[in-house]
């Protein structure tokens, strides 16, 4: 049996795999941002399948400028939170652990009920355009640079976030700084082009991040989980690095570490590819192994036919899988009995990838199959 099906110990909760259901944007949750019973049935067929973790889509996390999406889910307020308490429960009688990511959209806001102006810690657009499989956007608005006042609400409202994570029967929450959301802005020298304590190398970029992370922790219980996913690339930009190569990425995992993080979620294209510029050929995910003892989660390209590697060679890894995991949400059930693997079909995520879109698509498939 692969070692991908270990016992596996994440802050003192006990896994029974190391099989994790990467977060996925799906645009499902009601106008006012209220998980609904639709993204109950969604979370709750995973842990049926048998993932030993999931985590969910971005849920954004103040009602200022944090919303990216229309009808993305948030962690805002009493109502919002009383929802997703209903989620976990039913993720949580099948023995799995449930992760909240907390997200703020930065100057990637397509959508927000609260506010018209994005913002960013520099007056730069994202390249590229929005993305219509979350919704329709005339395009990306420039975003005020942040200033005192900003930081400050987005602070508070990530660690309220955090707060009603706790509340709300999470096992932990994590930091979605990748992608070309709001704290990996900061890390990248395309939208951070500040010339302040926040701007420059990569030892300043990286400062709002730490200082998110060591409040995070301040704010719950040791029992709690605080991650952290990180990568280069956005959702508009798949060929964005850091200018520091290696270094950089090294310096970010020896930052994060000091910061009390308790696990680095790296993403990229792919798994096997080698995202620096200056020559390296280790991945993100090696770089942390490399040089911390913080678990990584890592996640790119992950399938029935490099599982087993990628779990032999992290020791200390979980594996986040996206793509195979909405075409077999019992993929750990199917791996382990030898069952067929479905592709994915990018129709059901079509025009746009809501569960109602999906759930449409399997009633129709399940229909041609019989």
């Amino acid at each position: 049996m692969s070692s991908a099906f270990d016992d596996f110990e994440l802050k003192g909760h006990k896994l029974e795999n190391r099989f994790v259901v990467a977060p996925m944007t799906r645009t499902s949750a009601d106008k006012k941002g209220k998980p609904t019973e639709l993204m109950g049935d969604y979370y709750e067929r995973f842990a049926k399948g048998g993932w030993g973790v999931v985590i969910t889509e971005g849920i954004y996390t103040d009602q200022q400028a944090s919303q990216g999406y229309e009808n993305q889910p948030g962690l805002t307020d009493a109502p919002q939170t009383d929802a997703w308490k209903e989620v976990v429960e039913r993720v949580h009688k099948h023995d799995c652990l449930f992760i909240a990511q907390l997200m703020h959209a930065g100057a990637q806001m397509q959508h927000n009920e609260y506010t018209d102006e994005p913002i960013a810690p520099s007056a730069v657009k994202p390249k590229g355009e929005p993305l219509s499989l979350y919704g329709e956007s005339d395009g990306w608005k420039e975003p005020k640079a942040m200033g005192e006042t900003e930081f400050d609400a987005a602070m508070q409202g990530i660690i309220g976030a955090v707060n009603r994570a706790k509340e709300a029967g999470f096992d932990g929450i994590e930091l979605h700084a990748a992608n070309g959301y709001l704290l990996n802005e900061f890390l990248s020298d395309h939208f951070n082009q500040r010339e302040d304590q926040w701007g420059g190398g990569m030892a300043k970029r990286l400062k709002f991040v730490e200082m998110v992370v060591k409040a995070a922790k301040s704010a719950v219980d040791d029992d709690f989980i605080v991650g952290i996913r990180v990568g280069q690339i956005t959702v508009t930009d798949p060929d964005y690095q850091w200018p520091e190569g290696e270094d950089g990425m090294i310096r970010i995992v020896k930052g994060l570490k000091e910061a009390g993080v308790d696990y680095i979620h790296t993403t990229d294209t792919s798994v096997d590819r080698k995202p620096f510029k200056d020559g390296s050929n280790n991945t993100l995910a090696e770089v942390v192994q490399d040089f911390s003892d913080i678990p990584v989660i890592v996640n790119g390209g992950i399938d029935e036919s490099n599982y087993e590697h990628i779990a032999a060679h992290y020791e200390n890894g979980l594996l986040a899988i996206g793509k195979k995991a909405l075409a077999n949400p019992d993929l750990p059930h199917r791996l382990k009995k030898g069952e067929t693997i479905e592709d994915l079909d990018f129709a059901m995520l079509q025009p746009i990838a809501t569960l109602e879109n999906e759930w449409k698509w399997r009633d129709e498939h399940d229909k041609h199959v019989k």
